[in-house]
């Protein structure tokens, strides 16, 4: 009855109206076959996103514990700070339990790096998030992680999709009614036990941050919390260490302020322009900023430079050569910029490059030691951390690096650039027709591109989308969404003016 309420006023607002126009039309082609994407099962609330789908979802999920033998390890359950989320992690909470899955839930809303932790912790047999992470407020989702804390990959979630059809044919020819016992009645069982994990997250990170070096620096912290879940984490870590933090929109909104909660350099104007008010006072200042799951980060140096997560990526990597113990390889998605190659060739690093997905980088930090893993949408693991996306800890990192050098990020960039070469890195999302989109991609499965903006391509990377590499090391790289006509171009080269070309050309295959 509360969604079906808050359905109708939804409907009935001008902001959310137009967007679910957009999107209900192509939901609803799906005929109810979900899909599950790079970082879980996004949909509309109300669309796609129903109780009568997420119980066939949680239906597969609890088969997969049985039949792995990780039911009796019981699993986390947390939310974020959309609509809904308490009512969808309660009712998913019920209905593991009712299938004698130990439930370990989340008091309040956490963020996803945080339930990863939590996972590893308890050495629990899975997790349950609730997020849709940095899409638009009318989106709802089910992220599950598996019990080493890594997103699950797509040999896991495709056992849900495929599950989630067979028991959807079911209730299509038999409905069934379902009944599950009440959450309090479940609580006083034993079987549903509420958790608060923000004091072990928060001493782990203690153990990867220098704090030493923080609270002696006397900088001033502009944080974002976006209205998502990392308010009282990212800002009580160094409000404990005596840091002067001013927080913006520390609150829940459900609307998330009128804005998609993505950390981008258009959603986080009021952090940019109060970072550049204090810094043009001489203020040592830097702004940082979190999305709405917390998984994802943005950095705004004294000068009210916005940098890209490319860029902070390269920053990172280059400083924790330089200042911290961690040993091991360095890893990339094809996505992410060709710097991270330039110094991990020139300082002797092995590096792996990988899928778009962090579900990839953490397969690799599972196996072996990793200095920094990430990837150009702002998502990054450091050295025996978590095989997840944590934007809190990348936040912190900065004002570390920040609060050594004692100068802006943006020189520290400009040093790398004089070190290594200058890589200018642009991407672009360009919504197709059904008929532009096959067509693009027929053309580059079967009459391959043999230059790019008069430059020769000298090697082709099929495994996620086409990546053309040119003779003089500038980049193109093509992927389509899975569940929209959506293409993505990625470009690089050694000058802007070269990536402008190469965008150009990559529009004009269209």
């Amino acid at each position: 009855m509360v969604l079906k309420l808050f359905c109708t006023f939804w409907r009935k607002n001008p902001y959310f109206t137009r967007q679910i126009a957009k999107t209900s039309k192509e939901v609803r082609k799906y005929d109810m076959t979900i899909k599950f994407g790079t970082s879980g099962w996004r949909a509309v609330i109300a669309d796609e996103f129903t109780f009568a789908n997420l119980t066939l979802v949680l239906e597969a999920i609890a088969c997969y514990l049985k039949q792995h033998h990780l039911s009796e390890k019981g699993i986390v359950i947390g939310r974020d700070t959309r609509f809904g989320g308490e009512e969808f992690a309660q009712y998913a909470s019920r209905l593991l339990a009712s299938e004698d899955i130990k439930v370990f839930l989340c008091e309040r809303d956490v963020p996803t790096p945080v339930i990863s932790y939590e996972i590893r912790r308890r050495q629990a047999g899975g997790g349950i998030n609730f997020t849709a992470s940095h899409n638009p407020p009318e989106y709802q989702g089910l992220k599950f992680s598996t019990s080493d804390g890594a997103p699950a990959l797509p040999e896991i979630t495709q056992q849900f999709e495929q599950t989630f059809a067979k028991l959807y044919a079911e209730e299509k020819a038999n409905p069934r009614k379902r009944t599950y016992p009440e959450f309090q009645t479940l609580r006083s069982q034993g079987k549903i036990e509420l958790i608060d994990p923000n004091p072990p997250y928060l001493q782990r990170l203690r153990e990867i941050v220098d704090t030493k070096v923080i609270a002696e620096s006397g900088i001033k912290v502009i944080y974002d919390a976006m209205y998502g879940t990392a308010r009282g984490y990212t800002d009580k870590f160094l409000k404990d260490l005596g840091v002067s933090v001013e927080t913006l929109h520390d609150y829940r909104d459900v609307y998330f302020g009128g804005r998609p909660p993505e950390p981008s350099e258009k959603n986080i104007p009021e952090l940019i322009a109060r970072v550049k008010e204090q810094g043009a006072k001489g203020e040592f200042v830097i702004g940082i900023a979190n999305d709405g799951d917390a998984d994802r980060y943005a950095v705004v140096d004294s000068t009210g430079t916005y940098l890209q997560a490319n860029q902070l990526l390269a920053i990172l990597f280059h400083y924790a050569l330089k200042h911290k113990p961690w040993k091991g390889c360095v890893v990339r998605t094809l996505a992410t910029t060709h710097l991270i190659d330039a110094i991990a060739n020139k300082e002797g690093i092995k590096l792996y490059d990988v899928p778009v997905g962090f579900k990839y980088i953490g397969e690799i930090m599972m196996r072996e030691d990793m200095i920094v893993g990430g990837e150009e949408s702002n998502g990054l693991s450091v050295y025996q951390h978590i095989p997840e996306k944590d934007g809190i800890l990348a936040c912190l990192l900065f004002v570390e690096i920040t609060a050594r050098t004692r100068q802006p990020l943006s020189e520290y960039l400009k040093m790398l650039y004089a070190t290594y070469g200058h890589f200018s890195t642009v991407r672009e999302n360009l919504r197709l027709s059904d008929e532009q989109k096959n067509a693009l991609l027929e053309r580059l499965q079967n009459q391959p591109l043999t230059s790019i903006a008069g430059k020769n391509v000298v090697k082709v990377d099929k495994r996620d989308g086409v990546k053309m590499i040119c003779e003089d090391e500038s980049w193109l790289l093509v992927r389509f969404s899975g569940t929209e006509p959506v293409v993505r171009f990625y470009a690089e080269a050694h000058s802007e003016a070269r990536t402008q070309e190469i965008i150009h050309f990559a529009k004009s295959l269209i």
